[in-house]
């Protein structure tokens, strides 16, 4: 009996069941917990992603236009759906998470840090007022249902609840910048309706008969719709940095959208010589890689190549280049203060003393802008590979659009373009000089239609601007980005 006692105590076969009796409820419960944080993070990567799809849809329609709130409302109720399982919604049932699951605010701006709570003081209030100042969304999903299987009362030893919610928050927001363009910036012609006969600059954008008119623009020391002035470098600051900005064939800066920097300048000669080596006929660049356009058919009449003085035609009837409105011409102009013209200029008669071997007018250019009838000459039917450019032809003054002085035209830019921001200068008020976070409406295209002969005053006509509006000339330089933040 004292030997089956002893064998007994020391047989240790089974022991691996008893141990695994004690643990088992302990691997049970390490086994749904592992379930369930797995479901409860498959649940919040579900609605994160639609979270952060929200986001990204509302946040690229953010460009500062007025409808901007609106139409990011609108991207939130259609361009985006997302399914999400694992709640307690459905059991299970894959659900849809769409714009009804979500709340939204519109905010100005950021705390410096991502560790600082969204303020007051960065939320818009008035979407309908501050639409254009909105430049991030914060999307919220609608807290989601989620029951764990592990029991937590198991744990705490009451009747606590296995239930609790999931959400996601995300921050998008909208960059749009340029690159490539002159440091130059318009205060927006077009801001004020009420001298523009209630043309807007997205419809001067897109419609023929408002690209037409000849628009006047000046430095003269302040800003309101059509005067321009310059922004900050990334060639420094100062006269001849201006100037070389101005004049270099591709110009290095870049230009945020939600913000430039302003930076007052000396323009009647850096604007002057830099502009006018577009058309070969500024004394600091005659001979130079700054080279002029391949069309610059102007009015020349005489131009010393030794130091660039010019002489124009002043008759209408020999060729004075591209003519201005007729308003321009008899000073009796009344939109925008009397410096934007109707867009009657006279392109029969231009055509007539340019190109008087090539019979009428061609149909295609009845009506067409400045920029039209310049494009034209260079490439007549429309196909860049061949060369059938007439800008050679002889006006009845003598001039042709070739360079003078022997100059080799530069063809891979189109020298008579300006590329610069536009500015609503009257709604932002109150800045002038050096400025910094100047918010852009767009960003434009100008065509120059003719040197600067007074230090101050450039004739532009609008050719197409970036964004909502604009006709998608831009797109080569226009770098738009919806991005996450939060």
């Amino acid at each position: 009996m004292l030997r089956a006692i002893r064998a007994f105590w020391h047989d240790q076969r089974g022991i691996a069941l008893i141990l695994v009796s004690v643990m088992l409820p302990a691997i049970i419960g390490f086994s749904l917990l592992a379930i369930d944080m797995s479901r409860v993070n498959n649940l919040h990567n579900d609605l994160q992603k639609g979270a952060d799809a929200f986001a990204l849809a509302a946040a690229a329609e953010l460009d500062g236009q007025s409808d901007s709130i609106t139409r990011g409302d609108h991207a939130l109720a259609t361009l985006v759906a997302n399914n999400y399982t694992f709640s307690t919604v459905g059991s299970g049932v894959p659900q849809t998470l769409a714009a009804a699951g979500v709340t939204r605010r519109y905010l100005r701006s950021l705390p410096a840090s991502d560790n600082l709570p969204i303020a007051s003081a960065n939320i818009i209030t008035d979407e309908i007022t501050d639409a254009r100042n909105a430049r991030f969304i914060e999307v919220t999903v609608t807290p989601v249902g989620f029951a764990a299987i592990f029991p937590a009362s198991f744990l705490t030893g009451n009747s606590a609840s296995n239930s609790f919610n999931v959400s996601a928050v995300a921050v998008g927001g909208f960059k749009s910048s340029v690159c490539d363009y002159t440091p130059v910036f318009m205060c927006n012609p077009y801001e004020d309706t009420s001298l523009t006969g209630g043309v807007t600059l997205e419809m001067a954008a897109n419609q023929l008969q408002y690209r037409r008119r000849q628009i006047l623009l000046r430095d003269n020391g302040y800003y309101q719709p059509g005067n321009f002035a310059f922004l900050a470098s990334p060639e420094g600051n100062g006269a001849n940095a201006l100037e070389a900005s101005l004049a270099r064939v591709k110009p290095v800066g870049c230009y945020a959208q939600d913000g430039v920097d302003t930076e007052p300048g000396q323009s009647t000669g850096p604007v002057q010589d830099g502009l006018n080596a577009r058309f070969g006929i500024s004394k600091s660049y005659i001979g130079t890689s700054t080279g002029p356009a391949a069309n610059v058919r102007m009015g020349l009449k005489n131009i010393n190549c030794n130091n660039g003085q010019t002489d124009f035609e002043t008759d209408p009837t020999k060729g004075v280049g591209l003519e201005r409105d007729s308003c321009q011409i008899t000073g009796t102009c009344s939109l925008m203060g009397g410096r934007m013209g109707t867009g009657d200029w006279n392109a029969s008669r231009y055509w007539t003393v340019n190109h008087s071997t090539r019979g009428a007018l061609p149909s295609s250019l009845v009506g067409a802008t400045r920029y039209e009838m310049y494009r034209y000459e260079l490439n007549p039917d429309g196909n860049p590979a061949t060369n059938d450019s007439i800008a050679g032809d002889a006006a009845v003054s003598g001039e042709t659009g070739n360079p003078s002085c022997g100059q080799t035209p530069v063809t891979s830019v189109d020298r008579r373009v300006l590329y610069g921001a536009i500015i609503d200068c009257n709604a932002i008020g109150g800045f002038n000089g050096r400025a910094n976070n100047i918010p852009v409406r767009a960003f434009g295209s100008f065509f120059i239609t003719e040197p600067i002969k007074d230090s101050k005053d450039i004739y532009v006509e609008l050719i197409d601007i970036t964004g909502k509006g604009g006709r998608g000339t831009l797109d080569n330089f226009l770098r738009d980005e919806a991005q996450l933040y939060r």
